[in-house]
């Protein structure tokens, strides 16, 4: 197989491997289904974010205990969706959640809609989470590319080291690998993201273990070294973020009751940061100023 060529889904056998290997996560049971269906599923995808799976199983628990259905999330209050979101990260999404809830129950009668056009339309809702949602839920055939998909992708069929810049092209060359079968696409989108999880992994990829190792583009050229183009995150430490986090921290172990603005963090290290994290608390949502106070969104 040349580095630039497309491989037919039985070239790239997963489903065998993926039924054996897969890691037992709450959203693949079948309990978890019947209970939670499509908004189970929604959830998940909007928590895994940028987010490990170890760090969001609590969270998502506790939080589909809570509003296991759109409209009771929809009835909630935005402090109470920022408070539930605790320490997951990029709380923006907690709000967006909030706003896709409100939209599920006003136009489609409190149910996920099964159509990718219509799931796009949803707050916080891009290409990934609208096909995950209509595949993992559902069972419609459709592409499902996450960084480790596309990590795959790139050794397995294109013979590189790391992926490019996410493109158009990603959902193509996923749709070209996808079987016929609405199941087993359904089987090949989840096993592919499972092995860039556990076995394709960026760094120290356990190719010896691996259900591709013989047909791999990758290894068959002797695994070189390609740049890595994609665009590095910034560090946490000394960061707005961390400095978001801290706010929203202090406010939510304030709620219900709101914090003097003189009270916020008075001790970081960089005043200017800590109000530019306020500020910018504010103009996302997630804090609402009145006056002197500070506080979660009412």
């Amino acid at each position: 197989m040349s580095p630039s060529s497309s491989a037919p889904a039985e070239s790239l056998p997963l489903g065998e491997w993926y039924r054996s290997a897969a890691r037992d996560l709450p959203w693949r049971r079948a309990d978890f289904r019947r209970d939670f269906g499509a908004w189970g599923t929604l959830v998940s995808e909007f928590m895994l974010q940028q987010t490990p799976v170890n760090r969001v199983i609590p969270h998502l628990d506790a939080w589909l205990a809570r509003w296991p259905t759109p409209r009771a999330l929809a009835a909630a209050s935005p402090a109470d969706v920022v408070q539930q979101w605790a320490n997951l990260g990029y709380p923006r999404r907690a709000l967006w959640l909030h706003r896709a809830a409100k939209e599920i129950t006003e136009r489609h009668a409190g149910v996920v809609p099964r159509d990718v056009e219509a799931l796009l339309q949803l707050s916080g809702i891009g290409d990934y989470t609208a096909r995950a949602v209509a595949v993992f839920a559902y069972g419609d055939r459709h592409p499902v590319v996450d960084t480790n998909t596309r990590r795959v992708i790139a050794r397995a069929v294109l013979g590189q080291a790391q992926p490019g810049p996410p493109s158009r092209h990603d959902l193509e060359r996923m749709d070209a690998l996808l079987p016929d079968s609405d199941h087993e696409s359904a089987v090949f989108n989840a096993a592919a993201m499972e092995l860039g999880a556990t076995v394709c992994v960026a760094r120290a990829p356990r190719c010896e273990i691996c259900p591709l190792l013989e047909t791999c583009a990758w290894v068959a050229a002797g695994r070189p070294e390609t740049e890595d183009t994609r665009r590095r995150q910034a560090t946490f430490e000394g960061s707005d973020r961390q400095a978001r986090g801290a706010v929203l921290r202090t406010l939510r172990n304030a709620a219900p009751d709101s914090v003097p603005l003189v009270g916020v963090l008075p001790d970081w290290p960089d005043p200017l940061q800590r109000d530019r994290a306020i500020d910018s608390l504010i103009g996302d949502g997630l804090a609402e100023a009145d006056g002197e106070l500070l506080s979660l969104p009412r």
